[in-house]
């Protein structure tokens, strides 16, 4: 299911078209995208690469991390399964099996013949276990040298969270907010670690930086995402998106 996707204007948030949240989608530049952060990662690098390939972009998926096999058809293990996903407008996934059911990180020699290959590349650098809040570890995020933008994803369904309860690597959390475990998460806390280079920025020096506010999905959460992307804006960071299902429109569907 596609998002919906929301930019402030005059601080406040507005529904546009992807390419409008995402201008790298039609430049006509060639990109290296690097997705870190919390949960929501893998669906919205499926998300920008299935935009990219209807354009009959010719566009590469893969990990420097672990992601999970897809099951879709999408990965291919050959050069020549590759570009017959491209003549069919779909993106490819490339990766080495792991664990039966995950694919890890290419050898950098049998990568760089796809990266060659493909007009646009997307990268899940980081890990999060599916929770929708982090702070990095140290040997994290794996951002390649090559990347040029780097996408920072925070879930909100984090907020009145304990800690312990809603954030990947909880421990690192709190030391870095100086928090207890116990201490529920509040915007406040958010926009620190999305703004922080111990946090969500980290390794992302001039590389362009976007951030994504995704699982928006009842008012309260987009008030609060409204709330957190002009703070961001007004610490200059210009490129923040916020998501939720088009399918949830009310907090009554929302349970």
């Amino acid at each position: 299911m596609e998002p919906q996707i929301f930019t402030l204007h005059n601080q406040i948030l507005e529904a546009v078209l992807p390419e409008a949240a995402f201008p790298f989608l039609s430049d006509g530049k060639k990109h290296t995208i690097a997705l870190v952060g919390g949960g929501g990662k893998t669906t919205l690098m499926y998300f920008l690469g299935d935009t990219y390939a209807k354009q009959n972009i010719p566009t590469l998926i893969t990990t420097t991390t672990h992601i999970r096999m897809p099951e879709d058809g999408s990965y291919v293990t050959t050069m020549a399964a590759a570009c017959r996903r491209w003549e069919e407008q779909s993106y490819a996934v490339v990766g080495v099996p792991d664990q039966g059911e995950k694919l890890k990180a290419l050898p950098e020699t049998e990568l760089h013949a796809y990266q060659k290959r493909a007009k646009q590349i997307l990268v899940e650098a980081d890990g999060a276990k599916m929770r929708p809040c982090k702070v990095p570890a140290e040997h994290e995020p794996v951002i390649p040298k090559e990347c040029d933008i780097v996408i920072a994803v925070a879930g909100l369904d984090v907020l009145g969270e304990t800690i312990e309860a809603g954030c990947f690597r909880s421990r690192q959390v709190a030391a870095f907010l100086q928090k207890p475990l116990l201490h529920c998460i509040e915007e406040a806390d958010l926009v620190k670690i999305l703004l922080s280079e111990q946090g969500a920025r980290k390794s992302v020096g001039k590389r362009e930086y976007y951030v994504v506010l995704n699982k928006c999905d009842t008012q309260e959460r987009m008030h609060s995402a409204q709330k957190i992307a002009v703070a961001m804006q007004q610490a200059g960071v210009q490129h923040i998106a916020v998501t939720k299902l088009k399918d949830t429109d009310n907090e009554e569907n929302n349970g």
